[in-house]
């Protein structure tokens, strides 16, 4: 299978506009779009019931997740978005020259660390990002969900990040990384449904469980983790709702027939119906959801501009191809993906999500499980055919 949105996610997309872009601009991420402040704090879990999957001598899985959930005060020390040495390997990683990397560590956020958590029995979500890709590059959409009512944990899959730190000090690099093939991605998918598995149990036994309403979990993820939130689906009756957002596939269902609800969201280069392999494997598993469902094309996107990566990148002056502004993205891929969590987790019926609207003219509609009025849904893309 076509792996190039994986493998050349950053070496084959990021160029330096102009020289200047190392001039280290004040940096930061999307401003979170609900009333209440966030907080955050990092866990560290370890499960001892397996070996780590990519390292033989670990006997054990370690993972690094930041929870999320809405706080009393925006008063406080804000989370670093990513220290020192995890830029430094992801521009290493990327072939990212003439940026120093410790500018990514200036970048402001807005969650407060160890903050006091307000509300019980939230509906949690939980994020996970691309393959090689640290957990701060969800950030912004993890506050965004934080800021409305919702808890969330970002998980850190070690050894298919680039660099993940550990509270001892410890950095551990991307053993999973190299050319894979497809019995790798079908490993992959499995073992991150089984860290999310793990997170859920170890969150609903922690001091965290009161913060957590156990039937109102949802999933969402980009790239491989947003394959992975349809496998995770599968895996774990738990999650009631998922979103895959630009990641293409490969698990075939486990179980065909579904019904929990289920997004795909996509670049409309990549992913409108018929365009290629990746798009292909969006086909073959849509046939077999039978729940609630909604596939969306965005056009003017391109991978990385559902990601902090992009945002942040596009303010050092680093051009992804894409032609809609990072910050414009950023703020549709929040507001989609709030309205399906929204609906499918609070029951708050959401207009959004049924039918293209005026404010989202980007967004395109390309297949739906209800019927729906036609309109326009974008300047430079026609409606696509309904089934």
């Amino acid at each position: 299978m076509v792996r190039t949105v994986f493998f050349t996610v950053m070496a084959l997309t990021l160029a330096l506009v102009t020289p200047s872009a190392s001039a280290a601009p004040a940096l930061s991420l999307a401003k979170p779009t609900g009333s209440r402040p966030v907080g955050t704090t990092s866990l560290y879990l370890k499960d001892t019931s397996r070996p780590d999957p990519w390292v033989a001598t670990v006997p054990y899985r370690e993972l690094m997740v930041s929870l999320f959930y809405p706080t009393f005060s925006a008063r406080g020390p804000k989370k670093q978005f990513m220290t020192e040495a995890e830029a430094t390997a992801l521009f290493d990683e990327a072939g990212i020259t003439g940026i120093p990397p410790a500018v990514m560590t200036t970048v402001r956020t807005d969650a407060v660390v160890d903050a006091r958590p307000a509300g019980r029995r939230l509906p949690l979500v939980v994020l996970s990002p691309g393959f090689k890709r640290p957990r701060a590059e969800l950030t912004s959409l993890a506050e965004d969900l934080a800021s409305h009512g919702m808890a969330v944990v970002l998980i850190d899959h070690t050894y298919e990040n680039v660099a993940t730190t550990f509270p001892d000090g410890r950095v551990t690099g991307c053993v999973a990384c190299g050319n894979n093939d497809d019995t790798f991605w079908k490993k992959l998918q499995r073992e991150r449904a089984k860290d999310v598995s793990f997170v859920l149990d170890s969150l609903t036994r922690s001091k965290w469980a009161s913060l957590i309403d156990p039937a109102r979990i949802g999933m969402a993820g980009h790239s491989v983790g947003g394959a992975a939130a349809l496998g995770s689906m599968v895996n774990d009756p738990r999650i009631k709702a998922g979103i895959d957002i630009d990641g293409t596939t490969d698990l075939p269902l486990l179980a065909p027939g579904l019904d929990r609800p289920f997004l795909f969201l996509g670049r409309a280069n990549t992913y409108a119906p018929g365009t290629g392999l990746e798009s292909a494997t969006w086909q073959r598993d849509w046939e077999q959801l039978k729940g609630w469902k909604r596939w969306l094309v965005l056009a003017g996107l391109e991978h990385p501009s559902f990601t902090d990566i992009g945002l942040v990148g596009e303010q050092l002056g680093l051009d992804f191809g894409a032609t809609t502004p990072a910050v414009r993205a950023q703020a549709i891929t929040a507001a989609y993906v709030r309205a399906f969590f929204d609906q499918h987790l609070r029951g708050a019926a959401q207009p959004l999500l049924d039918q293209p609207s005026p404010h989202y003219p980007e967004i395109g509609f390309a297949m739906t499980s209800t019927p729906y009025s036609p309109g326009t849904t974008s300047r430079t893309m026609t409606q696509l055919p309904i089934p």
